[in-house]
């Protein structure tokens, strides 16, 4: 019992990974509230807990296999190109849509949340494995951090969009940031086109994540403009 008190890789393990929950399952709960927020508020918060539910679930299957996630080439590449497409979808996604059933919307909204869930868990897993250096009970404390922070957070962030709906461009800057991020620490990457360009390996992110609200605006002006051009 002494040496767990006294053992300082724990301990730093353990606040690096309550560091890494707060920030990655943020990322998760921006992704959720984002996806519903346009939900009536009953099925948004069924939503919510839906798409909570499935990022838990997912951590914890894909914790059992991070090891070997490491070893799949372009993987979090793959899972970064797919974010920043779920990043401008968001974005460009219409405020009311009267025309499809709010049936629908749920599924779309879980649709949604649930591959977003998947790229942004392996993020979060890899980053939680990484920093508890194989001690299981380090990585079952990161799962069970994740868990409140994406329930309570995913709720916040639905009610404040619909109070400033503006903040949608934030959320999706922060969705571009990071597949960004998740694109310069994909290993393949590093080692082929990174290697001796730090710059570009910080800058990415950043840019991606203006690139993305810059797409979006364009891509939701222009699809305003053929809305109005309708006969009604």
């Amino acid at each position: 019992m002494e040496s767990f008190w006294t053992d300082t890789e724990f301990w730093i393990g353990f606040f690096n990974i309550i560091i890494i929950d707060l920030i990655l399952s943020g990322d998760n709960a921006v992704i959720i509230g984002m996806a519903a927020r346009n939900l009536p508020e009953a099925q948004r918060k069924k939503a919510i807990l839906i798409g909570a539910g499935a990022a838990v679930f997912l951590r914890a299957a894909l914790t059992a296999i991070a090891a070997y996630l490491l070893n799949i080439p372009l993987l979090m590449t793959v899972g970064g190109l797919l974010l920043l497409w779920i990043a401008v979808k968001l974005l460009v996604e219409q405020e009311e849509e009267s025309h499809v059933t709010v049936g629908t919307n749920m599924r779309n909204a879980v649709k949604t949340i649930i591959i977003a869930d998947v790229v942004m868990s392996l993020d979060n897993v890899l980053a939680v494995a990484g920093a508890a250096h194989g001690n299981f009970y380090l990585i079952l404390f990161g799962l069970a951090l994740s868990i409140p922070i994406i329930m309570w957070g995913s709720k916040l962030v639905a009610n404040i969009l619909n109070r400033f709906p503006w903040l949608v461009y934030v959320g999706s800057a922060i969705l571009g940031y990071t597949a960004g991020d998740l694109i310069v620490g994909d290993p393949i990457v590093q080692k082929h086109f990174l290697q001796g360009f730090g710059v570009v390996q910080e800058g990415l992110p950043i840019v991606l994540g203006v690139l993305v609200v810059f797409i979006g605006y364009l891509w939701k002006k222009k699809l305003d403009a053929k809305t109005k051009e309708k006969p009604v």
